[in-house]
């Protein structure tokens, strides 16, 4: 197995190019075809993870969040991260990072959370926009199905839970073509009139290439007419947060022991108990704070992440529960799903979970 081959797991379950625009997932040392024998999952990248990843026989190192998040002119080891650089080359030691990529996933981090709150009938909080096109294909009658089938293998046409979603059209094609073609029907130099359909579905951006590729190799005619249009409709399985139902209400307070439970949270800030129960619950990992008012849109009874400030436990209104478990631990699990991800496709690999914590952030 290569690197590469990682790679294109999260690819599949969420491309690295729905990453936010400040974010640096991908791989940020090391070779794409380089061979993997072992490979440590960690949350963050620190010196004591990295010589664990050696002690264990691994060579590649898979975060969540980026070694590198900013510019490097030089590496001299002034500073951590470039003497992780510096050593991991040394070592030849490749290291990955899967982030907001994986945090906007309909089955990334935030679904982790629901699983582990065990929250029913999930869905993105806030879907994404501009992540879709439009797909339009002129094609032969007799040639219609299987160039359906063959978009929609290549995951075109999928709208919520269902798939094979198209619509066709029926009418004439014409065509004329110059001595220097070779047309499937009619004659060089002659009009044509064919039958046609139109198809059109849609498909989300990330897999424009592949679903434009096998399109044209299944096609008959020898230039291929087609329009792609963006489409601004909200993408479902993309974007931040989720939201879900517990199955059964819980007291508010009961509500808080249950999150210090599960996630093991030392401390929970939390907005005022106003006595209402607890049934429908928003989440999002990491920093998700610009969420609130999209929680306390979508109906939830409480909102769960980290890093909220001061203020914004004023701007509830007494709407919505706000709980900050913290940012590492809201995030803790996505060490399961990775190794859950990767066992999936190769369940005889060598693969480790750290066993540090890093949460840099301690309480007394």
């Amino acid at each position: 197995m290569k690197v590469r081959d990682i790679i294109d797991i999260f690819e599949e379950l969420a491309p690295f190019s729905y990453q936010e625009s400040y974010d640096n997932s991908g791989l940020q040392v090391g070779e794409k075809n380089a061979e993997v024998h072992g490979i440590l999952i960690t949350l963050d990248i620190t010196e004591e993870v990295l010589e664990e990843t050696i002690q264990s026989g691994c060579n590649l190192l898979l975060s969540h969040h980026p070694l590198i998040f900013n510019g490097i002119k030089s590496i001299t080891g002034e500073n951590t991260v470039e003497r992780i650089i510096a050593r991991a080359l040394r070592e030849k030691i490749n290291i990955l990072s899967v982030h907001t990529n994986i945090d906007n996933s309909g089955s990334g981090v935030n679904k982790k959370i629901c699983e582990k709150l065990e929250l029913q009938d999930t869905s993105v909080l806030l879907p994404a926009e501009g992540k879709l096109l439009k797909l339009s294909v002129f094609v032969p009658e007799d040639h219609a199905h299987e160039i359906r089938e063959c978009i929609f293998n290549a995951g075109a046409g999928v709208i919520g839970n269902y798939d094979s979603c198209s619509f066709n059209i029926q009418g004439t094609g014409t065509f004329r073509g110059n001595e220097k073609t070779d047309p499937f029907v009619g004659e060089k130099g002659k009009l044509h009139y064919g039958k046609e359909v139109r198809i059109e579905t849609i498909l989300p951006a990330y897999l424009k290439e592949k679903v434009i590729r096998e399109m044209l190799e299944a096609h008959p005619y020898e230039e291929v007419a087609y329009d792609l249009y963006p489409v601004e409709n909200k993408y479902n399985r993309f974007g931040s947060g989720m939201v879900g139902i517990l199955p059964e209400k819980m007291s508010g307070e009961d509500f808080l022991l249950h999150l210090k439970k599960t996630f093991m949270s030392s401390c929970i800030r939390h907005s005022l108990l106003s006595g209402r129960n607890i049934k429908k619950v928003a989440v999002c990992g990491g920093s998700g704070s610009f969420l609130i008012k999209d929680a306390i849109n979508s109906g939830a009874d409480a909102f769960i992440s980290g890093d909220i400030k001061y203020h914004q436990f004023f701007d509830t209104g007494g709407n919505i529960l706000l709980a900050d478990i913290g940012h590492y631990e809201s995030e803790q699990f996505t060490k399961e799903l990775f190794y859950e991800l990767i066992i999936k496709k190769f369940p005889n690999f060598a693969l480790h979970l750290s066993k540090i914590n890093t949460n840099p952030i301690h309480y007394i």
